[in-house]
């Protein structure tokens, strides 16, 4: 892949990314979010196999860091969702 590409690629998807959950009524934010905790479970075992196979030290310490940021965004993702579902309970 041509150097240039990847960082034009990374600005072009977080604009678009932006977008679409801005646009995102917020009614919608609770479901989206338990689906996102579904996908940052993927996150984290992606980040371990990855881990598992680095070959470097600088690899594996970024990986070591991917695991940890999803873990917290999981946890976080489902304490925010248990809190929205207690406010529906008499």
């Amino acid at each position: 892949m041509k150097d240039w590409l990847s960082p034009v690629l990374f600005i072009v998807m977080a604009m678009v990314g932006h977008r679409l959950i801005r646009d995102v009524p917020s009614l919608l934010h609770t479901p989206l979010m338990s689906g996102m905790n579904a996908l940052s479970g993927v996150t984290i075992s992606g980040a371990l196999i990855a881990t598992a196979f680095a070959l470097g030290t600088g690899c594996r310490f970024l990986g070591a860091v991917a695991i940890v940021l999803a873990t917290i965004n999981v946890v976080g993702g489902f304490l925010v969702t248990d809190r929205m579902l207690k406010m529906f309970k008499k």
